[in-house]
C-alpha cells in the first residue's frame, strides 16, 4: 500500500494529485456523475481497481483485504459497475498528457534524448486480447475464424500507439477481432502533432496509410510493402496509370524515379491505386492525393550471431543530409521494442486474457490495465533519470514488484537488465506437457459423452 500511495502521488498536475481519490471525485462531479459519500466513492473504487489489476488481477473477493476495509464482494462488484468508463478515460488521458509534458520539459532542458533529430517518435502496432465466452462478448468481438463452431474465445483487435523512447502507451483503439490494422490506424493520428514520426510494420506501408500520414503532416518509416517492386536503377521506366493492372504490370515497378540520393537511396513518386481498399470510406478515399513523393532505402544489415538481412524501407523524410540513410535503417530496427512492451502488458501484467463477462466491464478492465502499465512506465522514467540509464534497460517486472510490495522511498532503485547483443535462445519450453488435452469439440458434446459413459458403467 505504501508504494502505491507514493506512486499515485508522484503523478502531478500542478499542485493536484491526478490519481488520488479526492481528485478523481472532483472529476466525477465535474462530469455530472452523482454518487454517495461512502467507502466506495468513484475515487476509492478507481484506486482499488488499479491495485486489483496490479496485484495480478486478483479475485473480487480479495479486494477488501487490499482496502483494509469491510465491504462485501457484491458491494465491490456494484461499485465497479457504477464506475463510468468516461471517468477512467479522463484520468488516463490526464496521466498521459502530464507524462508527455514531463518528457518534453526534460528534452528541452537537454537532459535526455527523447526526440530523434527533433521529432517525437511513435510506434503503431496491432494486437489482441481474449475474454470469457459469453453471448454479448461473442456477438460484439467475434471469435477467430479458424475456430470451429462452439469453440474458441471472443477476441478483440487492439490498435496501439506507443511513444518509442519512453514506452508510454498513448492510445489504444478497440474493435472486433477481424479488423484490419490499416483500417483503424488513422484513428491514432488524433494524438499526434505535425512533425511527429511514426514507425510501423508491413501492415502500415500501403499507399493509403502513408498518404494519410502525409496529409496530417506526419512522417513515417515503414518497410516497403511486400507487393511493391523496388528498382534502384537511375532513370528506369515505370508502369503508367493506364496500364496499372495486375496482368499488364506484373514484375514491373509502378513508382516513378525522381532522383538518386546515394547508393540504394532514391526519391520516387508513388501513385494512388486504381481500386479503393475495402477498409476505407468513399469520402476518405476522395481526399487521398493522386501521388506522393517518398524516399526508398535498402541496406544489408550484419549482426553478430545472425545471418545478414536485407532491409528496404520507405520514408517521408526526404533530406539525405538531415536524415542519413544508415540512421533511418537503425531507427527502423528499433521498432521491435514495441513487441517487448506488448509482452510486458499482456504477459507480465496479464492483459492477454481479461476476466469480465460484459462489454462494459471488459472496456473498464482493459482501461485499468493500460493505466497501470503507464503508471509503471512513469516510475521507470524517473528511476532511469536518477540511475543514469536508458529506460529500456530497467526491469519492468521489478518495477511491478516494487509497486506491489515496495517501501516509501523517494524513487526506487530498479534492476538494470544486462546488455546481451546477439543473444540466441531456442523458442521452446522445458517441461512436460499439460496433463489435460485442449478442447477441440464443443463442451456440450463432451459432457454428453461423459454422461453416457457413466450411465453404462452404472
Amino acid at each position: 500500500m505504501a508504494a502505491f500511495d507514493l506512486a499515485l502521488s508522484c503523478v502531478r498536475d500542478g499542485t493536484d494529485d491526478l490519481l488520488l481519490p479526492e481528485r478523481i471525485n472532483q472529476l466525477a462531479r465535474a462530469g455530472n456523475h452523482l454518487f454517495r459519500d461512502t467507502a466506495l466513492t468513484p475515487g476509492d473504487t478507481l484506486q482499488l481497481f488499479v491495485q486489483q489489476v496490479a496485484h495480478g488481477n486478483i479475485a473480487c473477493a480479495a479486494v477488501r483485504h487490499l482496502a483494509e476495509d469491510d465491504f462485501s464482494d457484491s458491494a465491490w462488484c456494484q461499485a465497479r459497475k457504477r464506475l463510468p468508463v468516461e471517468l477512467i478515460q479522463s484520468v488516463h488521458r490526464q496521466v498521459i498528457e502530464q507524462a508527455r509534458r514531463d518528457l518534453d520539459f526534460t528534452d528541452d532542458a537537454g537532459d535526455g534524448d527523447y526526440r530523434w533529430r527533433g521529432h517525437r517518435t511513435h510506434v503503431v502496432d496491432g494486437s489482441s486480447d481474449a475474454m470469457p465466452d459469453t453471448p454479448p462478448l461473442r456477438s460484439h468481438y467475434g471469435v477467430p475464424g479458424s475456430c470451429k463452431e462452439g469453440l474458441g474465445f471472443p477476441t478483440s483487435h487492439l490498435m496501439l500507439l506507443m511513444d518509442h523512447r519512453s514506452g508510454l502507451l498513448i492510445d489504444c483503439h478497440e474493435s472486433p477481432g477481424n479488423t484490419h490494422d490499416a483500417s483503424v490506424a488513422w484513428k491514432t493520428h488524433a494524438h499526434l502533432q505535425p512533425g511527429d514520426l511514426v514507425l510501423g510494420d508491413d501492415a502500415f506501408s500501403s499507399y493509403t496509410h502513408i498518404a494519410q500520414l502525409s496529409q496530417a503532416k506526419l512522417h513515417a518509416i515503414v518497410p516497403v510493402h511486400h507487393l511493391r517492386i523496388v528498382d534502384f536503377t537511375p532513370g528506369r521506366p515505370h508502369v503508367g496509370k493506364e496500364k496499372r493492372t495486375r496482368k499488364k504490370s506484373a514484375g514491373k515497378t509502378r513508382s516513378r524515379f525522381i532522383q538518386m540520393l546515394g547508393k540504394e537511396d532514391q526519391l520516387v513518386e508513388y501513385f494512388k491505386p486504381v481500386q479503393k481498399p475495402g477498409w476505407i470510406s468513399a469520402e476518405q478515399w476522395m481526399e487521398i492525393p493522386e501521388s506522393i513523393t517518398v524516399r526508398e532505402i535498402r541496406r544489408t544489415v550484419k549482426r553478430h550471431g545472425f545471418r545478414p538481412i536485407t532491409i528496404t524501407i520507405v520514408t517521408t523524410l526526404l533530406d539525405p543530409e538531415q536524415y542519413p540513410a544508415d540512421e533511418l535503417i537503425e531507427l527502423r530496427l528499433t521498432r521491435w521494442m514495441i513487441e517487448t512492451n506488448l509482452r510486458h502488458l499482456k504477459v507480465t501484467l496479464g492483459m492477454g486474457t481479461l476476466k469480465c463477462k460484459t462489454l462494459d466491464g471488459v472496456r473498464k478492465e482493459r482501461l485499468i490495465f493500460l493505466l497501470v502499465y503507464n503508471l509503471i512506465r512513469m516510475i521507470m522514467l524517473r528511476s532511469a533519470r536518477r540511475q543514469g540509464v536508458n529506460i529500456n534497460r530497467l526491469s519492468f517486472a521489478d518495477t511491478l514488484a516494487w509497486l506491489r510490495h515496495g517501501n516509501l522511498n523517494d524513487c526506487p532503485t530498479l534492476i538494470i537488465n544486462p546488455l546481451r547483443p546477439g543473444r540466441l535462445a531456442p523458442r521452446s519450453l522445458k517441461g512436460g506437457k499439460h496433463r489435460f488435452p485442449y478442447m477441440t469439440r464443443p463442451r456440450s458434446e463432451l459432457q454428453s459423452e461423459l454422461e453416457a459413459k457413466h450411465k453404462d458403467m452404472s
